[in-house]
């Protein structure tokens, strides 16, 4: 039993992040009325840190200024002290992230924010240090001129507050485009991304360098419909660069956050859900584009570390895992020759070359491992076949991954948060829908159930955060969108109506609690003025898609499902409240801009009528979803055409041929004739 000196009100909240606080001589606050309500009585400024539990400059300076004596008596001498998940809260951490930006301090984690017991922000940064250094300030000196400036000149203050306050107002209130919706305008919009694409190393722009997943699944559906090869060359150049890098864990799979340079090789190293999720769902379309088996043995590895050791027992899957170990960043990672050369033997030298480990080390000594030499190198080499040199190098990679388990692993923080949980199943079914493999579906299937059972309230309403058996937090607009629509990803791969029903279930809730009546669009959290200064909407994408984006494709989506003009109608005005912004800064919008192409393309709609168990449907529907049709819909009806009253529009009236699952695929107010070989649908497709 650790005998503590310190303990304060965190101890008893469920965050891990929040938990690791728990014994700091900061006397911490939750966020929550009674911190605010002591500073109302006391008048004195609110202090905001904001982080989550896998962030590294969080720790450091948790380690240099929160737990050191001095300056956390400074802190609760001066301020009313109150630290925030990120995670628990996105709507409070984005609305501040809006606010420091504006104020031009730049944004990140950890966020440090000063505020009026109004929760009004007026100054800030991110790290601060102890003592001068790195150009910034030393944190203490900021605490006495940002405690003097309260005190003494409330007014300018106060004036800060109201020009941000307008700024804010601002990013809100967007006049949505008053001309028609192009299908030809968003496509230019889109090829102008690839004006930021590095030929040399594949991604966009220079280090620090993100996989930009998202912008990558834009160009994806531009190619699908342009056949541009200058298209598929970024992106297979990306997604080759990127697996062969050290922003990839090469034996345990699945990707860091980002790079720091511009050839992938060095991450920052904490593992998100959310990017795993996302990114895994790239390779597959390039797959089922290429059918290059490489791009799905990286997504398979990506989603079968999610499986290895991020999943909890009962079906959920856990946030992040954080980027140091043992107080090092990326120590769990990181080798040197010596160690690889102990643990392999004779035959160490072909992975040592295969992954570029040298005696000097590519971070401060050590090696991130990486694909430095291709095989016909190697063979060249060390004059041996490329099937001993595959065998070698997959045993070496066995032995290494068991050699890394013996390590202290980085800390695991285990809430199950709803979006996020939303992506990763849509990646699970995705995955079965173009492998085929019933694993895949199993863990998509448990984890809706886990999520439902868990998060899904009998009133309507959306939990954000489950952790030790307690959900908590209202859900958020991300919460709702991402998860409706792994609900119609679901629904697609089963034909089981019961995700239909929750996702259009979900998207009411959406609409009731979110919608802005006044100004079109989605607010990204509910109406609580006690609990948020200023309600923010937003379009843009940040390391996850916009949640206007999703709710725009949720309510597509579910338009040509249910035959529902009015989701139809909330989709086009949320898409044209941004449209104008997404035509000129389409890198900040690519999810408005993957809604509207799907809006104004023509979408194919497939119909499917015969007994789904059987061995000619799963043929039929494999050749369906192995093809890659990101602007599709798709509908079963049994063989009797019993249920056919409760079929969209695009599916009525068909029937089955010559008692063969038969299969239609329409588009632009046409269709195909009746479909029953498998063969046949390719080309229709």
């Amino acid at each position: 039993m650790v005998n503590y000196k310190y303990t304060n009100r965190l101890i008893n909240e469920t965050s891990p992040y929040l938990l690791q606080h728990a014994h700091n001589p900061v006397d911490w606050y939750p966020w929550g009325d009674e911190a605010f309500q002591k500073a109302r009585a006391d008048d004195m400024p609110v202090l905001l840190s904001i982080g989550y539990s896998a962030c590294h400059w969080c720790h450091v300076m948790e380690k240099e200024s929160f737990e050191d004596e001095k300056i956390a008596g400074l802190m609760n001498r001066l301020f009313v002290n109150i630290k925030v998940d990120r995670e628990e809260f996105p709507d409070i951490d984005e609305l501040y992230q809006y606010a420091m930006q504006i104020l031009g301090r730049g944004g990140g984690w950890p966020l440090t924010v000063f505020l009026t017991p109004e929760r009004q922000p007026f100054f800030g940064g991110t790290y601060f240090p102890p003592e001068e250094r790195y150009g910034q300030q030393a944190f203490p000196d900021v605490l006495a001129a940002v405690s003097d400036a309260y005190k003494s000149r409330k007014w300018a203050l106060e004036s800060t507050i109201e020009d941000l306050t307008g700024v804010l107002k601002r990013i809100t209130l967007k006049s949505p485009s008053g001309d028609g919706l192009k299908i030809a305008e968003a496509e230019s919009a889109a090829s102008s991304i690839l004006r930021d694409y590095d030929p040399s190393h594949g991604g966009f722009g220079s280090a620090p360098k993100f996989p930009s997943a998202i912008q990558l699944s834009l160009l994806l559906r531009l190619y699908r419909r342009n056949n541009d090869s200058m298209i598929l060359e970024a992106a297979e150049k990306t997604l080759h660069q990127m697996a062969e890098g050290g922003i990839y864990d090469q034996l345990g799979g699945g990707f860091h956050r980002y790079s720091v340079d511009e050839r992938w090789q060095i991450p920052h190293f904490e593992k998100m859900l959310y990017d795993n999720a996302i990114i895994s769902r790239i390779y597959l379309d390039v797959f089922k584009i290429t059918k290059n088996p490489f791009y799905r043995r990286i997504a398979e590895e990506t989603l079968n570390y999610l499986l290895r050791d991020m999943k909890h027992p009962e079906g959920g899957f856990f946030a992040s895992e954080d980027a140091d170990s043992e107080g090092v960043e990326g120590k769990f990672y990181v080798w040197s020759q010596d160690e690889i050369s102990a643990c392999l033997g004779e035959d160490s030298d072909v992975v040592i070359r295969y992954f570029g480990v040298t005696d000097e080390g590519n971070i401060e000594g050590g090696n991130v491992l990486h694909v430095d030499r291709g095989l016909k190198a190697l063979a060249h080499e060390f004059d041996r076949p490329d099937n001993e040199l595959l065998c070698i190098i997959a045993k070496g990679k066995e032995k290494l991954f068991a050699e890394r388990g013996v390590r202290e692993r980085p800390f695991q923080d285990t809430k199950v948060i709803t979006s996020w949980n939303g992506l990763a199943i849509s990646a699970f079914a995705d995955a079965y829908r173009t492998t085929g493999l019933n694993q895949y579906l199993d863990v998509a299937v448990r984890s809706s159930d886990f999520i439902i059972s868990n998060l899904w309230l009998r009133d309507g309403r959306l939990l954000h955060v489950w952790k030790d058996g307690s959900a908590k937090i209202s859900g958020n607009l991300d919460d709702y969108a991402f998860l409706a629509s792994a609900l119609i990803d679901m629904f697609e791969v089963t034909f089981d109506r019961k995700y239909l029903q929750l996702a259009e279930e979900m998207t009411d809730s959406m609409i009731n609690i979110f919608m802005d009546h006044d100004g079109g669009g989605f607010f990204s959290a509910a109406a609580d003025p006690d609990r948020l200064f200023y309600r923010l909407k937003t379009g843009t994408d940040q390391s996850i898609p916009s949640g206007n984006g999703i709710a725009a494709m949720n309510l597509l989506r579910l338009s040509l499902y249910r035959d529902n003009i009015r989701y139809k109608a909330l989709a086009e005005e949320t898409i044209r409240l941004y449209y104008n912004e997404a035509l000129s800064s389409p890198f900040k919008y690519a999810s408005i801009l993957s809604s509207a192409m799907f809006n104004l393309a023509c979408v194919t709609e497939v119909t499917v009528i015969g007994n789904r168990d059987s061995e000619r449907a799963k043929m039929m529907l494999s050749k369906i979803r192995e093809s890659y049709a990101p602007e599709m819909v798709i509908f079963l009806i049994d063989e009797t055409n019993q249920g056919e009253e409760c079929a969209p529009q695009f599916s009525r009236g068909k029937r089955q041929e010559t008692g063969k699952v038969t299969v239609y695929i329409c588009k632009d107010f046409a269709c195909s004739p009746p479909l029953t070989e498998p063969d046949t649908l390719e080309s229709f497709l």
